[in-house]
C-alpha cells in the first residue's frame, strides 16, 4: 500500500481549483434565464406594481400571452422595454 502525504500547497492548490469551478457553476447558473415569466417576476424584475404592470399591458408596452388563468411574458420583450427607456 503506497502512502501519499498531502502538504499544505496541495490543499491550497485543491481550494483554488474548487473555488473556480464553483464560480464557474455559478457563473453558468446565472446567465441562464427563463424565456417566459409570471406576473409575480415580472413585477419584482422591474420593481412595479400590479396595477403598473396591468397599464403595461393595457397600453400595449408590454405583450403578454394568457395559458388558463396565468399571464405570461417574454423576457426578451421586457429587455426590448428596458433599453427602449435607457437614456
Amino acid at each position: 500500500m503506497a502512502l501519499e502525504i498531502l502538504t499544505k500547497k496541495d490543499l491550497e492548490q485543491f481550494k483554488t481549483e474548487l473555488l473556480e469551478s464553483i464560480e464557474s457553476l455559478l457563473q453558468s447558473k446565472s446567465t441562464e434565464q427563463k424565456l417566459w415569466l409570471r406576473t409575480s417576476e415580472v413585477k419584482k424584475l422591474l420593481n412595479i406594481s400590479s396595477g403598473t404592470l396591468q397599464n403595461l399591458r393595457i397600453n400595449g408596452t408590454l405583450s403578454y400571452s394568457k395559458i388558463g388563468g396565468t399571464l405570461y411574458y417574454n423576457y426578451e420583450d421586457i429587455q426590448k422595454l428596458l433599453k427602449s427607456f435607457k437614456h
